[in-house]
C-alpha cells in the first residue's frame, strides 16, 4: 500500500503522521484539521482552568458580594484560603467586580459549550487533568455566593454541643455566642436537610467550625471526583465516549462556581444516584435503552421470557449484591437530600419487565430505609426535615415565578404552585411509562429531573447538577440540548451583572405585591 503513510521508511515519516517529500514535510488535509480541533479542544480547557482561577481569586481578594459570609472588616484568613490577598490592586469598584466576576463565567461557559464539541478530540489526560485542576481550585476557593456551608455546620453544633434538635428547634434558640451562629442565617428554619446528612455533620463537630468548613469542601471535592470516575465507567458499559461524558459533568462552570465554589450537599446526592446507576449497568440490568443489550446480550433473557410466572421465592433468593447494592443507593441519595427520591418510580418502572430485579431493588432499598430510618430515630425522634416551609420559598427568578409575572399575577401564586405540581406529577407518570417502555431509566429520570428544575418555584442555579450525569449517559440529544439552555438560562438570571440589567430594563418582580410577600416571607426565616 504505498499511499499508507504507516509504511513509509522513518526518514521519510514525521513523527506526528505527517508526509514528508523531497526534504520538506507538510501537514496532509485530516492532519490540519485534526491539529486545528486539537487547538480548540486545548484553548477551551485552558479558558475554563485560567477564568476559574479568576473567579477564586476575586473572591478570595477582600470581602464582597462574591461570598455571602463577608463584610467590611471581618474576613478571617480561614475562611479566604491561601488564595486570599493575591491582587491586592485589583479594583475595588463593586460594579466593575460584577462584570468581571459574570464576563469570567459567560467565557467559561461558552469555552465549556465549544469544548463538549472538540475536548473529544484530545487524549482523554488532557480533560481528566482540566477536571482535577479546577476541583482543585475550587476547593481553594472562600464559601461562593451563599452560606449554606455554615447552616450546615450550624444545625450540626446546634446537636452535639448545645442539645437541641434541629428538627423541632430553629437556630435562633440556639446561643447566639456559637462561633457557627455569627456565620449562618437560616435562623428561623428548621433544618430541611436530610437525616443521613445531617448525622454527618455531627461527626464534623468536633473539628470545630473553620476545620469542618474545609473538611466540607475536602469531601464534596472529592465525591464530585468520583461521581465523574462513575460517568466515565458508565459510558465506557453503555459504549459511548466516556471523555464526552465527563466533560459535560466535569467542567460545567455553573456547577463549579455555585456548587463546588458554594460547598452544597448536592453532590453526595448526585453521587449515589450515579452509583445506583452504575450498579444496574453493571448487573446487566435494562436501564439504557436498546443500547443495553451490547453489555451483556444474555442477561436478562431468562428472565424476561419467565415473566411474573417466576416464582416469589426465585425473586428473594439468592441475593443479588449489584440490584440491592443500586436500592440502597438510591434510597440514600434521598436521605441526604430528598430530590433524589423523585427518580426511584422510574428506575423501577424500567425493570418492570423484570420481576427478579424489580424485587432485588426493593429489598435494597427497604433494607436501606430501615437503617436510615432507625438512624434517624435515635438521632431525632419521630421529627423530619422541614420540607414544608422551603417549599413555600420562591425564587423571583425562578420559571414558576416567571410564568405568574407573564399572567399578570405578579408572580407564583399557590394556585399555579398546585398546578405546576399537578404537572410535576403527571411527568413522573408519563416517564415512567416511557422507561417501561423503552427499558430506559436513564433518559426517562434526565426528563423528570427537567420537569423538576422548571416547576420548583425554589431553584438556585447548581440545581442543573442534577441533571448533567443523566444527560451525559443518556443517547437523547434533545435532552444535552436542554441542559445547556437550562445552563444558559441559570447564567442569566444569576450571574452577578444581571441584576444591572434588570435595573436597566425596569424589570423588578421582586417589587410586585407577591413579589414584596416573597421577599418577607424569605426575610423572616433569615432573621
Amino acid at each position: 500500500m504505498p499511499g499508507d503513510a504507516s509504511t513509509l521508511p522513518l526518514h521519510d515519516a514525521h513523527p506526528s503522521g505527517a508526509r514528508v517529500r523531497r526534504g520538506r514535510w507538510r501537514l496532509s488535509m485530516p492532519a490540519l484539521v485534526g491539529s486545528r480541533e486539537a487547538a480548540i479542544g486545548g484553548c477551551a480547557l485552558l479558558s475554563i482552568v485560567v477564568c476559574g482561577v479568576l473567579v477564586v481569586v476575586l473572591a478570595a481578594d477582600r470581602p464582597s458580594l462574591f461570598s455571602a459570609t463577608t463584610h467590611t472588616g471581618f474576613y478571617p484568613h480561614w475562611m479566604a484560603g491561601p488564595l486570599g490577598g493575591l491582587v491586592p490592586g485589583l479594583t475595588r469598584s463593586p460594579t466593575k467586580l460584577k462584570y468581571l466576576f459574570t464576563g469570567a463565567l459567560v467565557v467559561m461557559y461558552v469555552s465549556y459549550v465549544i469544548g463538549l464539541k472538540y475536548v473529544p478530540r484530545l487524549r482523554s489526560r488532557w480533560a481528566i487533568a482540566a477536571i482535577v485542576m479546577v476541583h482543585a481550585i475550587f476547593f481553594l476557593a472562600p464559601p461562593l455566593a451563599l452560606t449554606d456551608v455554615f447552616n450546615y455546620v450550624n444545625y450540626g453544633r446546634m446537636e452535639v454541643v448545645h442539645h437541641l434538635n434541629p428538627y423541632t428547634t430553629i437556630p435562633i434558640l440556639e446561643p447566639h455566642n456559637d462561633p457557627s451562629y455569627y456565620l449562618s442565617n437560616w435562623h428561623q428554619l428548621l433544618s430541611p436537610y436530610g437525616p443521613l446528612f445531617t448525622l454527618m455533620t455531627f461527626a464534623l463537630v468536633p473539628l470545630g467550625v473553620a476545620t469542618s468548613f474545609w473538611a466540607i469542601k475536602a469531601v464534596l471535592a472529592a465525591v464530585s471526583l468520583g461521581t465523574i470516575f462513575l460517568v466515565w465507567r458508565c459510558a465506557r458499559l453503555l459504549g459511548r465516549d466516556p471523555v464526552a461524558a465527563i466533560v459535560l459533568v466535569g467542567l460545567n462552570p455553573i456547577v463549579l462556581v455555585w456548587g463546588l465554589g458554594g460547598d452544597h450537599n448536592d453532590f453526595l446526592m448526585v453521587f449515589l444516584i450515579v452509583l445506583g446507576f452504575y450498579l444496574l449497568l453493571r448487573s446487566g440490568a435494562w436501564v439504557a435503552g436498546d443500547e443495553q443489550a451490547a453489555v451483556d446480550p444474555h442477561v436478562g433473557q431468562s428472565e424476561d421470557r419467565a415473566g411474573w410466572r417466576g416464582s416469589v421465592l426465585g425473586w428473594l433468593w439468592p441475593l443479588a449484591p449489584l440490584e440491592v447494592g443500586a436500592g440502597m443507593a438510591f434510597v440514600t441519595a434521598a436521605a441526604i437530600k430528598a430530590s433524589g427520591a423523585i427518580l426511584i418510580p422510574v428506575v423501577l418502572a424500567a425493570l418492570l419487565r423484570a420481576p427478579r430485579r424489580v424485587v432485588q431493588i426493593v429489598l435494597g432499598m427497604a433494607a436501606a430505609g430501615v437503617a436510615v430510618a432507625v438512624a434517624s430515630l435515635i438521632a431525632f425522634g419521630l421529627h423530619v426535615p422541614d420540607l414544608s416551609t422551603q417549599s413555600r420559598l420562591v425564587t423571583d427568578v425562578s420559571v414558576p415565578n416567571l410564568l405568574g409575572l407573564a399572567l399578570g399575577n405578579g408572580g407564583e401564586t399557590e394556585t399555579l404552585r398546585a398546578v405546576l405540581s399537578g404537572v410535576l406529577i403527571l411527568t413522573v407518570l408519563f416517564c415512567c411509562v416511557l422507561a417501561w417502555r423503552r427499558k430506559d431509566a436513564i433518559t426517562a429520570s434526565g426528563w423528570v429531573t427537567v420537569a423538576l428544575l422548571v416547576t420548583l418555584g425554589w431553584v438556585l442555579p447548581w440545581y442543573v447538577l442534577w441533571l448533567l450525569p443523566l444527560t451525559a449517559l443518556s443517547s437523547s440529544r434533545r435532552l444535552r440540548t436542554t441542559a445547556l439552555v437550562l445552563g444558559v438560562y441559570f447564567i442569566i438570571a444569576w450571574a452577578p451583572a444581571s441584576g444591572l440589567l434588570w435595573n436597566k430594563i425596569g424589570f423588578h418582580p421582586e417589587k410586585t405585591s407577591l413579589g414584596r410577600l416573597h421577599q418577607r416571607y424569605v426575610k423572616e426565616l433569615l432573621n
